[in-house]
């Protein structure tokens, strides 16, 4: 998903001069190619994020097209007031790009995991919310990204976890779910974003549920929304991230106005992590690993129809 992401980042830099990246001196290695082929266009603003936002958003207010890439702990976690204030508030092209989402900063702590950045983001006026989950989302929410002209945050696992969709997925509408998965009607349907959705695909081919996937979390779509309700007896919701705020927030928001319905959310709970470890370990410490989602997800399919 890496890969896509920096090709697309190339494709779009070599079309629009005025598309810049700035990093806050990460990502290297990934940004070979883009310092290769458009090395005017590229800038490293340091360890200093705050300050990055807002050259971004002067860059912005004279023509360009800044792309500000970081840590999602960092980039918006710690800029929030600054994408606020300085981007947001007037309405810039600006997107943010927020790397290692979620706890895949493992072994460096609750200081570089992020389980807070979409309820940060959600919040704030005006701003997108995306959250692409295999390789061909990236691509096509990059592309929405830089044709939306306005402020973007779009999420990033560092996690590979594979394909979700078997090609491209076109271009993206506002806050549409893309059906991944077709399952029973007396069963829920799942409802995943970003790492999760792999998950919730390998559990529903146990289960025998249908699945969507939402690359656009800011805006969603209430109609697509409700029309997966009524297709399936429940939701569940499935993100790497704090059941606070995301993904499942969302939904159970449009749901108890539109369509009220069952809603399990399956993220990470109010909690700090208590261990360091890996990746695969924080997943289980917070029953987020596959075996303790499909035993969840189980026990809800179980319950009685209203």
């Amino acid at each position: 998903m890496r890969e896509a992401f920096s090709s697309a980042l190339v494709r779009l830099a070599l079309a629009d001069p005025k598309v810049l990246l700035l990093t806050g001196d990460h990502g290297y290695a990934l940004f070979d190619e883009f310092r290769k082929q458009c090395p005017q266009q590229y800038i490293n603003a340091g360890i200093a994020e705050q300050n990055m936002v807002g050259m971004a958003a002067g860059l912005a207010r004279v023509g360009f097209r800044p792309f500000v890439y970081g840590l999602a702990a960092f980039v918006p976690v710690r800029t929030v007031e600054q994408i606020k204030l300085d981007i947001a508030h007037d309405d810039l092209p600006v997107v943010l790009l927020g790397d290692g989402a979620g706890l895949v900063y493992s072994h460096l702590g609750t200081s570089h995991q992020s389980t807070e950045d979409i309820a940060c983001t959600r919040s704030i006026p005006g701003l997108t919310v995306l959250s692409p989950s295999d390789r061909f989302e990236m691509t096509a929410c990059m592309d929405y990204a830089y044709a939306d002209n306005g402020p973007v945050y779009l999420r990033m696992g560092k996690s590979d976890r594979g394909d979700v969709h078997a090609g491209p997925v076109g271009a993206l509408g506002a806050g549409r779910l893309l059906k991944v998965r077709d399952g029973r009607a007396d069963q829920p349907g799942l409802i995943a974003t970003g790492s999760m959705t792999r998950t919730a695909l390998d559990i529903a081919q146990t289960l025998d549920l249908a699945v969507w996937s939402a690359p656009v979390l800011k805006p969603l779509l209430p109609d697509d929304v409700c029309a997966a309700a009524r297709e399936c007896r429940g939701l569940v919701t499935l993100e790497e991230h704090s059941v606070l705020g995301g993904l499942g927030a969302a939904v159970v928001e449009i749901t108890s106005e539109h369509q009220p319905v069952r809603v399990l959310r399956i993220g990470v709970p109010d909690k700090f992590t208590e261990h360091c470890g890996t990746h695969a370990y924080l997943l289980r410490e917070f029953s987020l690993d596959a075996p303790a989602v499909q035993a969840r997800v189980a026990a809800f399919c179980g319950q009685p129809k209203d």
